[in-house]
Parts: C-alpha cells; sequence; structure tokens
C-alpha cells in the first residue's frame, strides 16, 4: 500500500489571479482558503480548496515569465496537465455544463479504460482534465481515442 495518500496540490502560474480565481469558484465550488499579497520576494497568491483535501496554488506573474505554450501539448513546460476528480458521471456531466458557463473551452465527456474523462481549457488557455471512475469497458473498443488527444476536445 502506498504511503501516501494522493496528490495535496497543484502549483500553477497566471497573469490574472482575479480572472482563474473566479473560474475555479464558479465551475467547481473552489474555495479560497488562504490568499497573499505580493511582496519583494514572493509572487501574489491563492489557494483554491477543489475539496478532499486537492488543492491548486495559483501564483500571479507576468504574462512574460510564463515559461512554454499552453495550448500544445510537449510545449507546457515540465506539468503537462493535471486531472481534477469527481464522485460520477452525473456530477461530471453538471460540471460540464458550469464550466461551459463560466467559460471554458470544453471537449466531450468520454471513456478512458476505467475513467470518464473530460478535457477543458481554463480561462488561461491551461488544458486540464476532470475524471470519474466507471466500470472498465467490456471491449477495447469501448475506450476512447487514449492515443489522440486532440480528439478529446472540440
Amino acid at each position: 500500500m502506498p504511503v501516501t495518500l494522493g496528490f495535496n496540490h497543484v502549483a500553477t502560474f497566471t497573469a490574472d489571479l482575479d480572472r482563474l480565481k473566479q473560474f475555479y469558484l464558479e465551475a467547481f465550488d473552489g474555495k479560497v482558503t488562504f490568499e497573499m499579497a505580493a511582496t519583494d520576494d514572493h509572487p501574489r497568491m491563492a489557494v483554491i480548496d477543489l475539496g478532499a483535501g486537492a488543492a491548486l496554488n495559483v501564483f500571479e506573474v507576468t504574462e512574460d515569465s510564463i515559461v512554454g505554450q499552453r495550448g500544445t501539448m510537449g510545449g507546457r513546460g515540465p506539468i503537462d496537465h493535471f486531472g481534477i476528480a469527481v464522485d460520477s458521471r452525473a456530477t461530471l456531466e453538471g460540471l460540464r455544463e458550469r464550466m461551459v458557463a463560466a467559460g471554458a473551452e470544453i471537449g466531450e465527456i468520454q471513456r478512458l479504460g476505467g475513467e470518464w474523462s473530460l478535457f477543458f481549457r481554463d480561462p488561461d488557455g491551461m488544458e486540464l482534465e476532470v475524471c470519474a471512475h466507471s466500470a472498465p469497458p467490456t471491449s477495447s473498443t469501448e475506450d476512447g481515442p487514449a492515443g489522440n488527444r486532440s480528439a478529446r476536445r472540440r
């Protein structure tokens, strides 16, 4: 059995902390649990609780200091994307509608092995995924295009 309990947080950068906070509050019912103003040696930041012990630690930096092309796989820097877990496909379907209303660029829900998967882009263009466990498919044809990321979103 692993000694860890899973992910605690993922740290990411944005050029507009207020806009990004608003998106995660509206789309995911996130809650800001900590916020600090910029200091001489630390950027402005917020911790957004996404539930079940998972959080985003978001740092506000200048646009030109954000490395990579967020819209291009392999060009996003050392973290390509992260997945946010939900409890069911029904929750995933409701969340999809909320993300559309909050302004996300969004794909379609598909089964990838034992997971329902939904890729989206947040207001900064960062591609992320929301997942819910499902029963494994009964044949390989029920799997989505696992090797074709571009097919996962519109």
